[in-house]
């Protein structure tokens, strides 16, 4: 079952280095100044205070739901590397500032999900540390897939001694067959729910490719909150990991690369579309509204530089993102205009200083973010595909229910286009007149067959209402 809180929800997801620094005392010895490039390596002192300090940032943005990358103990920045999994890492805080952060967001409406990297440890997790120590005598020896002892995960060059993600001696693979893993693993879950917190994103579950897992896994979470969201980390569009005994949603990645394809002409509007209801013709009818939709992320080259720094096309991504159906969700600082590339470059500290800020796109921004909220049709109102003959650079679709009708009207080309719509009669009468909500224009529908003609300036987006 779905929780019903994710129907209305709009995520931001948080790289907690990287945020907002509220506690300068976990700052570790060596922090790079905020703002520095952004290494692999370094930290910069974002912590669990600095996301509480924000939350009225996040509030005041529309949002009602944060996903947290990893926040457990580790020795990266990234802390894919879990070291221990019931202890905050003291660079990020503590258990009490932890409790605080639920208890503030559950005050201000918003839920907390965790990042669970279950698929593989660190090398200084307690099991594989006494591997290393006991090596063939170590009683966690099943806990991975070791090759040969004495195990190597220190030298330079790919994991041969056992399995590890991608090789990377520093990621060894857990295995997850062991029901002693299993019995931890779903110990950790069921922890942290038990905290509060409102779900889990879990992390490449692609490769822990054993459904009998997955289904005890989600058993255990929604024993401990039925209301509790699993979010999986799936690239493709894959069917098999959208049902009741796997997650309640996917990370839309296809959507990213649709939208980015259409608004950079390499595929046309039609194209965009058919894609579109491929793919959802593939899911569960109800889980097409939960879709985790996104734009960018921490392993992706940010949507401003996706789209080649143009503000403009940049708010037709995000016009898009939050009109289509699913859980629209923002990689933190996309809304002020971040840039960046591949990770870590995807990876910068947030710019707290306004003047140093895109206002513009972040106005764009709330003022979506707060349409959707107030239109419950933007969340869960049907979708209606518009064609406009021989034009492939205008996308326009049509969202409605019986309360609302919204016509979305985007132009991504660099000059005017004139458009005639073809609306269906059923929902535009004679004399109907929309309204575009992100300007100024007004139109009325003149006659009986539906039809209304509109200029859309370049690079311009509509949302008719």
């Amino acid at each position: 079952m779905i929780p019903d809180w994710t129907r209305g929800a709009v995520f931001y997801q948080i790289f907690p280095d990287r945020f907002a620094n509220g506690d300068l005392n976990n700052d570790p010895a060596n922090i790079q100044p905020w703002g520095s490039t952004p290494t692999n390596e370094g930290f910069q002192g974002g912590d669990l205070a600095g996301i509480i300090e924000k939350i009225d940032y996040l509030v005041d943005l529309g949002i009602n739901a944060v996903y947290l990358n990893p926040i457990f103990l580790a020795s990266s920045n990234h802390r894919y590397n879990t070291s221990d999994y019931f202890q905050i890492d003291p660079k990020l805080g503590d258990i009490k500032d932890f409790q605080r952060l639920i208890e503030k967001a559950h005050k201000n409406g918003l839920k907390i999900i965790l990042d669970g990297v279950f698929n593989h440890t660190g090398r200084s997790f307690f099991a594989f540390a006494d591997i290393l120590e006991n090596g063939e005598k170590s009683p966690f020896k099943d806990w991975y897939y070791i090759n040969h002892f004495p195990v190597d995960a220190y030298s330079p060059g790919k994991a041969k001694d056992y399995i590890a993600w991608w090789d990377f001696k520093s990621l060894p693979k857990l295995n997850t067959g062991n029901p002693a893993v299993q019995k931890y693993i779903f110990s950790v879950a069921r922890y942290w729910i038990s905290l509060g917190v409102d779900g889990w994103r879990l992390d490449v579950p692609n490769e822990i490719d054993d459904d009998s897992f997955w289904a005890e896994f989600r058993r255990q979470v929604k024993e401990e909150n039925p209301n509790a969201f699993l979010l999986g980390e799936i690239w493709e569009v894959a069917p098999r990991w959208l049902n009741d005994d796997h997650f309640d949603s996917l990370m839309n990645y296809p959507l990213r690369e649709w939208i980015i394809n259409f608004l950079l002409s390499t595929d046309s509007a039609q194209v965009f579309h058919e894609k579109l209801t491929n793919m959802w013709s593939q899911y569960p009818p109800g889980s097409i509204n939960a879709l985790y939709n996104l734009l960018g992320s921490h392993d992706t080259e940010r949507i401003m530089t996706a789209l080649h720094k143009s503000i403009d096309l940049v708010k037709l991504a995000f016009l898009v993102l939050l009109t289509l159906p699913g859980v629209p969700a923002i990689y933190y600082g996309d809304e002020i205009g971040l840039s960046g590339g591949k990770d870590p470059a995807n990876r910068k500290a947030f710019v707290w200083n306004p003047v140093k800020q895109n206002r513009e796109l972040l106005s764009w921004v709330k003022k979506l973010i707060q349409f959707r909220n107030i239109f419950q049709t933007l969340q869960m109102g049907s979708y209606i595909m518009l064609s406009v003959e021989n034009n492939p650079d205008i996308l326009a679709y049509i969202r409605r229910d019986d309360n609302h009708t919204f016509v979305v009207v985007i132009n991504r080309s660099s000059s005017y286009e004139n458009i005639v719509l073809n609306l269906p009669h059923l929902y535009f009468k004679n004399g109907s007149v929309l309204n575009n909500l992100l300007g100024e224009e007004t139109y009325k529908i003149e006659g009986s067959n539906g039809h209304f003609s509109l200029s859309v300036p370049p690079r311009t987006g509509f949302l008719l209402h």
